[in-house]
């Protein structure tokens, strides 16, 4: 397993979120995540602009294995998205705590109550086993 960064939050469907300067929030998927699905070959990002909604799909990724739906952890306004992505999708793989990124969104409501720091999310993969 991968180190864990510390400067992120974690939900328990795999997901990371970062508050960036500007007081957006961005959102990727973990290393476990990213292991678990293989080698990616497309990412569908929303359009810019569009709205998303905690708990509703806002990214698909699709690897050689299945296509496998990326949750909103929050509400908020697609503020960008990892273009790059579009012709390089294996960046979620190589980096996916840096340049794999999938999106920004700016929170409706901030930074969700219920995510878990690194140390709970790495104690969440000791109990998946």
């Amino acid at each position: 397993m991968s180190d864990i960064p510390k400067d992120r939050q974690y939900t328990d469907t795999h997901e990371w979120l970062r508050e960036l300067d500007d007081g957006s929030i961005e959102l990727g998927i973990t290393d476990h995540a990213q292991e678990s699905l293989g080698d990616l070959v497309f990412v569908e990002l929303p359009e810019v602009g569009s709205e998303v909604a905690s708990g509703e799909e806002c990214v698909v990724v699709e690897s050689t294995k299945a296509a496998s739906d990326v949750f909103s952890p929050l509400d908020g306004e697609v503020a960008a998205v990892n273009e790059a992505l579009e012709d390089q999708p294996e960046l979620v793989n190589q980096s996916p705590w840096e340049e794999g990124w999938l999106l920004r969104i700016r929170p409706a409501n901030g930074m969700p109550e219920d995510l878990m720091d690194a140390d709970a999310y790495a104690a969440q993969l000791e109990s998946e086993g």
